[in-house]
């Protein structure tokens, strides 16, 4: 069987990439993690990535929360990358991430470069130094940054996003009136994590309700039918 010349171009850039893979690896060391993603196929997006594995993740995992984000946005907001936000693996280990973004001819994201660093150490450096000058570092409490969740499970993505945004409404999923669970649907949707085949099912499980009643929110959603009103406490 023979590939589309367009599919082979866009292999053949991604492959590229994947020498940076090791290059960058052998100069940033073993505290950073570097990952290549074919954004393709969403639930193996995993094509490449160093020796040293931070998240646990292999060839093949999933993509994660920001990638679905990224790809929910479209074109509208699109950059070539992003630097130094906060990621954190599924033990909870703090990291330091940047992402750049790989496009086509056509201006579509095909792939995107990873880079995880383990902020621990950093951390405890900063604190350290801190403790001796006496200086605490400052926090800009208007700024809530946006959370990577790295983990090597579609379940555990999309679950670590729920929780974030139900803890947001701040009531128990059993506990939550149908426009709480409407509320967070639309923002689980904004946050691209229903690109992910077969999530409804763990969303409907999450929110103690049926795939049904999500894909009827969704359809809604989708023809502009539903007004979502909420405000959090």
């Amino acid at each position: 069987m023979f590939e589309s010349k367009g599919r082979t171009n866009i292999k053949d850039k991604l492959q590229r990439y994947k020498k940076f893979v090791s290059f960058l690896s052998d100069v940033m060391g073993d505290d950073a993690e570097i990952i290549l993603h074919d954004v393709r196929d969403l639930e193996h997006s995993v094509i490449a990535l160093s020796d040293t594995t931070l998240t646990d993740r292999k060839i093949g995992s999933p993509a994660t929360n920001l990638i679905l984000k990224k790809l929910k946005e479209g074109k509208k907001s699109h950059k070539t990358f992003v630097t130094n936000y906060e990621g954190k693996s599924k033990d909870g280990t703090v990291l330091r991430s940047s992402t750049y973004f790989i496009y086509d001819e056509s201006d579509e994201i095909i792939g995107m470069l990873c880079i995880n660093i383990n902020f621990r150490k950093m951390e405890e450096a900063i604190q350290y130094l801190g403790d001796f000058v006496g200086i605490d570092r400052p926090v800009d409490g208007d700024q809530e940054p946006h959370v990577e969740h790295l983990s090597p499970s579609i379940e555990d993505i999309a679950i670590s996003s729920i929780k974030e945004i139900v803890s947001s409404v701040n009531v128990p999923s059993e506990r939550m009136s149908q426009q709480e669970k409407l509320h967070v649907v639309h923002q689980l949707n904004n946050n691209g994590i229903f690109l992910l085949k077969g999530i409804v099912g763990t969303v409907a499980q999450e929110l103690k309700t049926s795939e049904a009643t999500i894909y009827r929110y969704l359809s809604k959603m989708k023809k502009n039918e539903l007004k979502i009103s909420f405000e959090a406490p």
